[in-house]
C-alpha cells in the first residue's frame, strides 16, 4: 500500500482549443473535469497501473463524497478530512501545437485544527504503507512547515516520505529528513536562489540540498528528463512520444519511480516511463504504462555534465 496526501486538491477542467486568443472569444472542442490534485494523481497512476493506493484529502462533505466515488470507481482508496471551505477549481487549456496554460485557484482557507488534522489522517492512514507521498501546494491558512510536521510525526520519514511541494512550503522543508524530494528546475533554482544552466549545475544543488537532510532528490527537468541525486546519481532523457498534455507528467514521474521502490537507476526508469505514457492523454492522468513506454527509456549512471538545461534532446 502506498498512501498521498493533497492538502489543496482539484477539480481539474481541462478544455481543448484551437489557439489561445487574450482577449477574444474561445470556444473549447472538448472539456474533461477530473477529481484531481499532485497527490491524488499520484495515487490514480498507482491504482492505475495495479498497485494499492489511497488518497488523503481535505474537502466539505458534499466535495468529499465526489472523491470519495471517483476515486472507488478507479480503485483507488481515500480518506477525508472534513472542512467548512470548497476545493478549488484549476483549469488546463491545451492548444492543437501542445501548449498548455495553467490558471489555478488558490484552494480553501484552512484552521489550525483542520491543518492538524490533516497530519494526523495522514499519518494514521500511512500506519499501513511503504510510502507515505505527499504533494502540491498548501491552500491559504495551512502553516508553511505542514509537510516539516508530517515528517516529524511519521516514524522513518528519512525511508518512506517523499514530498513533492514548491515555493515557502519546499523552502520550510530544508534540512528535515525525507527520503524523496522531488522539485523540478525552476522549484530548485528558486530554492537555492540562483540560475541552473546544466545539468552539472542541477546535480550540484540538488547534492548540497541531500546533504542537509533529504535522502536523494529527484529533479524533473521537462523535455530535458530527469535527474536523481543520491549516493550516486543518474539521469535520463524524456522518452520520445506524441505530446498531447504536460500536466500531471510530474505525478505520474514520481509514482513511477515510487512504485519501483524509490531508489536507484531502475526507479528512475519506471518513473520517466510513467511519465511519458501521461503526456500522451489529454486528461490530467495518462494511460497505464506499457513495455513499448519502458523500452523508449535510457537512464545513464553517468551523466555529461556540461549539458544544458533546456538544450538536451
Amino acid at each position: 500500500m502506498i498512501t498521498t496526501l493533497t492538502p489543496n486538491p482539484s477539480f481539474d477542467r481541462t478544455l481543448s482549443i484551437d489557439r489561445l486568443e487574450r482577449g477574444g472569444v474561445m470556444r473549447a472542442s472538448m472539456v474533461r473535469v477530473e477529481c484531481s490534485g499532485k497527490g491524488v494523481n499520484v495515487a490514480r497512476a498507482l491504482s492505475r497501473n495495479g498497485h494499492a493506493a489511497r488518497a488523503v484529502i481535505p474537502g466539505n462533505t458534499d466535495e468529499a463524497a465526489l472523491f470519495v466515488s471517483s476515486l472507488a470507481a478507479e480503485g483507488t482508496g481515500s480518506r477525508t478530512v472534513p472542512i467548512r471551505g470548497s476545493i478549488r477549481a484549476c483549469f488546463t487549456l491545451v492548444e492543437t501545437d501542445g501548449t498548455t496554460t495553467q490558471i489555478n485557484e488558490p484552494g480553501p482557507e484552512l484552521s489550525a485544527s483542520e491543518s492538524e488534522e490533516l497530519v494526523s489522517a495522514a499519518i494514521a492512514a500511512a500506519a499501513d504503507s511503504k510510502w507515505l507521498v505527499a504533494s502540491g501546494s498548501l491552500p491559504p491558512g495551512a502553516p508553511p512547515d505542514l509537510y516539516v510536521r508530517l515528517a516529524t510525526a511519521l516514524p522513518d520519514a528519512d525511508r518512506r516520505l517523499a514530498v513533492d511541494t514548491s515555493g515557502a512550503a519546499l523552502d520550510a522543508l530544508v534540512g528535515t529528513g525525507c527520503a524523496v524530494v522531488k522539485p523540478n528546475v525552476a522549484e530548485l533554482a528558486a530554492l537555492i536562489g540562483r540560475g541552473l544552466r546544466t545539468v552539472g549545475d542541477v546535480i550540484d544543488a540538488a547534492d548540497k540540498l541531500r546533504r542537509s537532510g533529504w535522502r536523494s532528490v529527484l529533479v524533473s527537468m521537462g523535455w530535458c528528463g530527469a535527474v536523481l541525486v543520491a549516493e550516486d546519481v543518474c539521469y535520463g532523457p524524456a522518452p520520445e512520444t506524441d505530446v498531447r498534455n504536460l500536466v500531471g507528467a510530474g505525478d505520474a514521474l514520481l509514482a513511477g519511480f515510487i512504485s519501483a521502490g524509490g531508489r536507484g537507476t531502475a526507479a528512475l526508469a519506471e518513473g520517466l516511463a510513467w511519465a511519458r505514457a501521461a503526456v500522451r492523454s489529454m486528461d490530467t492522468l495518462g494511460p497505464a504504462v506499457t513495455d513499448s513506454d519502458r523500452r523508449a527509456v535510457q537512464v545513464t549512471a553517468d551523466p555529461a555534465q556540461d549539458w544544458r538545461v533546456g538544450e538536451i534532446a
